[in-house]
């Protein structure tokens, strides 16, 4: 039962749709928990808005067990074994930004103390971005965007008249500012507590026109956003995994199209790839009003890797020729295939209630169910391994301040670029105090549970065992 609420007949004065058991238009209306049913995984989601200073843990009733103050807005958070919360913090400063700038790592105890840092922002240089990686070894994997002059990028082979189309000697217009030559990811390894750089891996070592390599003048042609999409930040790595398994790391690429996975510790070039083969010459590139080539993903985020050896990733779908969708999918490399989808009963954006075109996240849970976010709307929902949603919520905070409903304010609350979801046995929770210190929502708020009791809706039935 692919269905998120909206609202119920006679509810007219919410700004959502009034049709029962259809899907929650995320962009106005109720904020905050909507629905809560049978077959969820019990446990503690992790929420950070990420024009907000504050990060929150909630119980699975939308209440605060604990929460996180910082002095920067968020990017991205998670929690680390030991009870600390881990937090990509943005330096308002931090530049370029080709969207998911950060440039400061936050370490914070269970008390709220901050107990380490690590700045990744030289002006000119470099600048951290997107999602992290906490390792095994407690070390951190970190994608950065590093510089190079537009005099090196045509010493590599950069062709003026592709790629080179979107750069410019003396640099183009990015956002507020001027960014000059190009900005090839690095994915670094330091060492928490340190900051100490232990391993780097970097896309500049390994550009080329063979499969393994980045081909400098391969990328998704999105014609008047060119210069934003392509460019300066030509490859746009927006998310690290670490697979310790098989040693394996896997990242996603927005403006390729693409996941790949490299050989940690080999330092070598690209072992698998998946998404766009026309990159390299193995496929048919989009062409045409709805012609959608070979392309299969269209602006990838937020890989992981699962226990069984797949891939979770976010497909935004967005300037996707045959319609813009957003979808969770699971893949299996050694199938070289995707094994589990979901995505709204209404897959095209214009008419969709869950579509971002940038960032977004999934996380594929221990009994099977996924905790889906669309990151611009700040809307999450659980579903289960047989596509049935049951929790969803919409986050009310916007700027530290919490909303009941959307038009109290003209919009949802901030974007939400990944919510995770811990466990009851998470190792950080032993010995803590889980209980719920307060109810997020502003005092007076609607209980949307039992607004939305009386509505005529589809039932939503367990996860299938």
């Amino acid at each position: 039962m692919n269905r998120m609420l909206t609202g119920c007949l006679g509810l007219a004065f919410l700004a959502a749709s009034a049709l029962p058991a259809l899907a929650y238009e995320a962009f106005q209306g109720p904020l905050g928990l909507l629905q809560k049913g049978q077959g969820t995984y019990e446990g503690y989601t992790l929420l950070a808005p990420q024009d907000s200073t504050m990060t929150y843990l909630l119980d699975m009733d939308g209440r605060v067990v604990n929460e996180w103050k910082s002095e920067y807005p968020c990017f991205y958070a998670e929690l680390l074994p030991n009870g600390g919360m881990l937090r990509h913090s943005r330096i308002p400063d931090a530049a370029p930004n080709f969207g998911g700038a950060a440039g400061l790592l936050e370490e914070f105890d269970w008390s709220g103390k901050k107990i380490w840092e690590y700045k990744c922002y030289t002006p000119g240089k470099e600048v951290s971005h997107h999602t992290f990686e906490v390792m095994p070894n407690g070390n951190i994997l970190l994608p950065v965007w590093q510089y190079h002059s537009y005099d090196e990028a045509i010493a590599k082979g950069l062709d003026p008249d592709k790629l080179g189309r979107a750069m410019l000697p003396d640099g183009v217009k990015v956002g507020k500012g001027m960014v000059r030559g190009i900005w090839p990811d690095v994915i670094r390894e330091v060492e928490r507590g340190t900051g100490k750089t232990v391993w780097e891996w970097k896309v500049w070592d390994h550009i080329g026109t063979t499969p393994d390599k980045f081909d400098i003048n391969a990328f998704c042609d999105l014609g008047n956003i060119m210069l934003w999409l392509a460019g300066p930040d030509w490859i746009h790595l927006n998310g690290v995994a670490y697979n310790p398994e098989t040693n394996e790391i896997a990242f996603t690429s927005r403006n390729l199209g693409e996941v790949f996975i490299i050989d940690y510790k080999k330092n070598g070039g690209i072992k698998y790839r998946w998404g766009n083969p026309g990159n390299y010459g193995q496929g048919r590139l989009p062409w045409g009003y709805g012609k959608d080539g070979s392309q299969k993903l269209w602006g990838p985020h937020a890989p992981d890797w699962t226990p069984e050896g797949t891939l979770t990733i976010m497909d935004n779908g967005c300037y996707r020729p045959s319609g813009n969708y957003t979808r969770a999918v699971e893949l299996d490399p050694k199938k070289n295939a995707v094994v589990w989808e979901w995505k709204p009963e209404n897959v095209k954006a214009e008419d969709s209630n869950f579509y971002s075109a940038f960032q977004n996240g999934a996380q594929k849970l221990p009994n099977g169910n996924w905790l889906i976010t669309t990151s611009s709307p700040g809307h999450i929902i659980e579903v289960t391994g047989d596509k049935s949603v049951v929790w969803e919520y919409v986050n009310p905070v916007r700027e530290d301040k919490v909303y009941a409903l959307s038009n109290s304010h003209g919009g949802n609350g901030d974007p939400v670029h990944k919510a995770l979801r811990y466990g009851r046995d998470w190792p950080g929770f032993k010995g803590r105090d889980m209980s719920a210190k307060r109810d997020l929502m502003p005092a007076g708020s609607p209980d949307w549970l039992k607004v939305f009791a009386g509505c005529e809706t589809v039932p939503m039935p367990a996860a299938k065992k």
